[in-house]
């Protein structure tokens, strides 16, 4: 299955980029580019087994649920309803200590994989799709590490 990566360097701990990734409501549309809406579903916070109703702004809406959720380190998710050309869709966000510049943070690695079907639309579809999450989960990694230095966000998210 394809996958696509994207890394960024977060000038704050690793506790306080995992809080900063996992928030929601108006503090995630403040940094987040890639949704328009995202709500739990049944629950107040994110926990393993919770699902997430998740709207991109670009239109699909996808129903996913926490997989794995290991503060401060990993989260980990899969699709349980999404859009009818992913046969599968699935992602992990690590979040490790690390130096850059003399400066003490975390680096950020958000992985997806997915699989398109209709099978035979693959071999064009795939291509199409390293290109498209590739250049979204970029831009939505890049807001990320931005979001880490907002004093708005870090409130937010109890830091």
């Amino acid at each position: 299955m394809p996958q696509v990566r994207a890394s960024a360097f977060a000038p704050v701990p690793p506790e306080v980029a995992f809080a900063v990734s996992q928030t929601t409501g108006e503090t995630r549309l403040r940094w987040d580019p890639f949704i328009r809406h995202q709500e739990l579903l049944g629950a107040d916070r994110p926990a393993k087994g919770v699902r997430t109703l998740t709207r991109a702004r670009v239109g699909p809406k996808m129903v996913s649920e926490y997989v794995s959720y290991r503060p401060p380190t990993s989260v980990g998710m899969t699709m349980v309803t999404g859009p009818w050309f992913f046969a599968s869709f699935g992602g992990g966000w690590r979040f490790t200590a690390a130096e850059e510049d003399g400066v003490e943070g975390t680096e950020a690695v958000w992985k997806y994989t997915y699989a398109v079907q209709p099978a035979f639309l693959r071999p064009l579809a795939e291509p199409i799709g390293q290109w498209l999450l590739g250049r979204e989960i970029r831009a939505r990694i890049a807001a990320f590490a931005r979001a880490c230095e907002d004093p708005e966000v870090l409130r937010a998210a109890g830091h």
